[in-house]
């Protein structure tokens, strides 16, 4: 079953555009990345888009769909009403190159600025060993395919952009908790999280696990445990006292 769908989608670049619309051919069980294709095909060849997987693993095709952070390989145009019109904005939280083309570079300085992993020496039989649950805990940060809907989403840089060279957000807070999580790392990065990424920052609204499309819990496993780690490790008294008096002896 075929219907005649309202988009409204953003045409312009980095000096400005506008809300531009159009009606456009939508077929049963098509996802919104679908109509766009087809919106290129048959009426405007020049429309920016990014996207490559279509599989929702490569998170290339990250917009705002009716002002929600979406993939839109994912967005099942069967989740809207047919004569609903639907909006296709480029992500808020970053620079515009053209029409939903965002310059996401600012995670990539994010990530460059990531202590890497600092291993142990291998145990005498030239092994590293872990235990299972704490491989667990952190496989489930490695499914982040860095679609930075997470990034996006979170107001402390969506709504303030001068906050965003103190502040890593949360998908590089992540990163930095599963580190520290890790039994083998061997960097305590805890005063680094609070002091140079601004995980004081974050007030933990769970906005960004709710975009997340591989589920994870960012908030909950990552994020709230990292501000534990950071309260033991600056604020209790015991550890507070110890780190004063090493303060008064150098």
């Amino acid at each position: 079953m075929s219907y005649e769908a309202n988009l409204r989608v953003w045409r312009g670049d980095a000096d400005g555009g506008e809300l531009q619309d159009f009606t456009v051919t939508v077929n049963e069980g098509e996802v919104v990345l679908d109509i766009l294709h087809r919106l290129q095909a048959t009426q405007t060849p020049d429309l920016a888009v990014r996207w490559n997987c279509k599989a929702g693993k490569c998170g290339s095709c990250s917009a705002e769909v009716n002002g929600r952070p979406r993939l839109m390989c994912l967005t099942r145009m069967g989740t809207f009403e047919p004569d609903e019109s639907i909006t296709i904005t480029p992500l808020r939280a970053f620079p515009v190159v053209r029409d939903l083309v965002t310059d996401v570079s600012y995670n990539y300085d994010k990530a460059r600025e990531m202590p890497p992993f600092v291993p142990p020496e291998r145990d005498a039989d030239g092994n590293h060993r872990m235990q299972q649950i704490d491989v667990e805990r952190s496989q489930e940060f490695r499914k982040c395919i860095e679609c930075f809907l997470c990034q996006d989403v979170c107001h402390v840089v969506r709504d303030h952009e001068d906050n965003k060279p103190a502040f890593a957000g949360p998908r590089y807070l992540m990163r930095l908790a599963e580190l520290d999580m890790h039994p083998l790392d061997g960097v305590d990065r805890r005063r680094l999280a609070q002091d140079h990424f601004g995980l004081g920052m974050c007030n933990i609204t769970k906005c960004c696990s709710e975009v997340c499309p591989e589920g994870i819990k960012i908030t909950d496993n990552a994020l709230i445990p990292m501000k534990e780690r950071v309260v033991d490790r600056k604020y209790v008294p015991p550890t507070w006292l110890g780190n004063a008096i090493r303060r008064r002896r150098q």
